[in-house]
């Protein structure tokens, strides 16, 4: 039985890892600060130290997972009942990042928890006071507030760079242009093609331009200073990411006395990573490219403010979804510059909404199959 809920808890954990592990670093590729392959490693490096580190942030989020408050403490101590959770959020989650959307494993999990407890005791068997203010009030919240500090954040640092007199470059693409033209033949003759060469300008079309900025401050120069912030802020939201999402699984494997938690959160760490090592790209190009365009700046306010709400919920024990934050950041941004996709961020909503009855469903059949 152990066995079991050993393998279903990391296959969440991969899970986890593939869908979420570039989240912190999408700015870092979208506003062509790195590459891909780099920012995948920056991401997996920050978001381990953040899973270790709970070990002594975690406490609070390791009791609300554990699914106690939501359903009788009997329950919490099925294995039936862990198994199913694990799988059911670990499915949705691995069905989403399949097709290349970014969702919140804590909504999956929330889900997978309502599930499998109204699997076991029917819906009578649910808290709905534990369910609304510890679980579905974070999660419908956290998005809103990150939207809106975007929306505000970024025209006050807009403002605040034109006032220090930090000008924009914008690249300038200057190619070869072959056209052919066709002359018209003459008597007895055949038509000629003649290939006419001509130089080509485009300015901040081709997908390698991008805006930078120019000039120094403080004898620092600008574009150098805000790169190295931009690492550090897709670091910390990585490590916020961490720090929030390994209590949650952990949870699993705490409450089935499978492990103590040292060992817990080095299994959970470790799978997170190879998810996101692995599995990670389809979900990357969504979140890089698919919900707005952004420049460096623009990056760097996204990454902010995900960083901030993360780590400041994860400190209160708040279950916050990574996943929506820092989506809900760049849902601001695009907003704000007048780039964002907004079919793709009605899309990317629709899957936050199916996830948790998907999530549900399927650990409702776990534990019916089980039984």
């Amino acid at each position: 039985m152990l066995l079991f809920i050993l393998l279903a808890v990391f296959w969440l954990a991969y899970a986890n890892g593939a869908n979420d592990n570039f989240k912190g670093v999408a700015t870092l590729f979208g506003s062509g600060t790195t590459d891909y392959r780099r920012a995948l490693w920056w991401a997996t490096g920050a978001t381990f130290l953040g899973s270790l580190t709970a070990m002594a942030l975690g406490a609070a989020l390791i009791k609300t997972f554990s699914g106690k408050g939501l359903v009788p403490d009997a329950t919490v101590a099925d294995p039936s009942f862990l198994i199913a959770v694990a799988v059911g959020a670990a499915g949705t989650v691995l069905l989403a990042t399949r097709i290349g959307f970014p969702i919140s494993t804590t909504h999956a999990l929330v889900g997978a928890l309502l599930g499998a407890g109204i699997a076991v005791h029917g819906p009578g068997g649910i808290n709905p006071a534990g369910l609304g203010a510890s679980f579905l009030l974070p999660l419908l919240v956290s998005p809103l507030l990150a939207l809106g500090l975007a929306v505000v954040a970024y025209p006050v640092l807009h403002r605040l760079r034109l006032a220090l007199a930090i000008t924009q470059e914008t690249c300038v693409c200057i190619g070869e242009e072959v056209q052919v033209i066709a002359l018209e033949p003459s008597r007895g003759q055949a038509a000629v093609a003649v290939a006419d060469r001509a130089v080509s300008l485009t300015v901040g079309v081709e997908q390698e331009c991008f805006q930078r900025y120019a000039g120094s401050l403080a004898g620092v120069n600008v574009q150098t200073a805000l790169d190295r912030l931009h690492y550090l802020s897709a670091g910390a939201v990585s490590f916020a990411r961490g720090l929030n999402d390994t209590p949650k699984i952990v949870a699993l494997l705490i409450t089935a006395q499978a492990f103590n938690l040292p060992a817990a959160l080095g299994l959970t760490a470790v799978a997170i990573a190879l998810g996101g090592l692995i599995s990670a790209r389809r979900v990357a190009e969504t979140m890089s490219h698919r919900i707005t365009q952004m420049n460096h700046g623009q990056g760097l306010t996204a990454n902010l403010i995900t960083s901030c709400l993360v780590i400041f919920a994860s400190k209160l024990g708040v279950p916050v979804s990574t996943t929506h934050v820092s989506c809900g950041a760049l849902f601001g941004i695009g907003a704000v510059n007048g780039r964002a996709r907004w079919t793709m961020i009605g899309t990317i909503l629709l899957a936050w909404i199916t996830t948790l009855p998907v999530a549900a469903f399927l650990a409702a059949m776990v534990v019916m199959a089980w039984r």
